[in-house]
C-alpha cells in the first residue's frame, strides 16, 4: 500500500505569489523544502479543472528546460532541495481573477501525488 502525502504538505512546494503571465503562457515557481525524491512521471497541469497538454509544460532549472513529456522512469526528474525551479506553460492564457491549478507527479513507492493551489496572476 502506497503512503499518501497530504495535499497541504505538497502545497508548500508552491512559492506563493509567483504565478505570472508570460509572453506565450504563464509561469510559477516551486521550491522544495520537503525532501529529496524523483518523479518518474509528471502529470498534466490542470487549470480550473482542465488538463493541459504535456507537450506545452516545462520545468526550468538553472536555465535548462526539461519537458514534462521527457520524464520517464528511465529519465526521472528531481526537484532539488532548497532550490527554486520554474514551471512554464506555453500556449495558455490564464483568465482574470483567481485560478486553481493542479500539479502532480508519480514517485516510486508513493504513486501519484497531486495538489491544488489557487492564486491570482501577479
Amino acid at each position: 500500500m502506497a503512503l499518501k502525502v497530504p495535499g497541504f504538505l505538497l502545497r508548500r512546494l508552491y512559492v506563493k505569489g509567483s504565478l505570472r503571465a508570460t509572453a506565450d503562457g504563464f509561469a510559477l515557481n516551486l521550491s522544495n523544502t520537503l525532501g529529496s525524491g524523483y518523479a518518474r512521471r509528471l502529470l498534466p497541469v490542470a487549470v480550473n479543472g482542465v488538463d493541459l497538454d504535456l507537450a506545452n509544460c516545462y520545468f526550468e532549472v538553472d536555465g535548462v528546460e526539461h519537458g514534462f513529456a521527457e520524464v520517464t522512469p528511465e529519465s526521472p526528474f528531481s526537484l532539488a532541495m532548497n532550490k527554486t525551479s520554474t514551471l512554464v506553460v506555453r500556449g495558455v492564457t490564464l483568465p482574470d481573477g483567481p485560478v486553481t491549478l493542479r500539479l502532480g507527479f508519480e514517485v516510486q513507492g508513493l504513486g501519484d501525488l497531486s495538489f491544488e493551489i489557487t492564486d491570482t496572476v501577479a
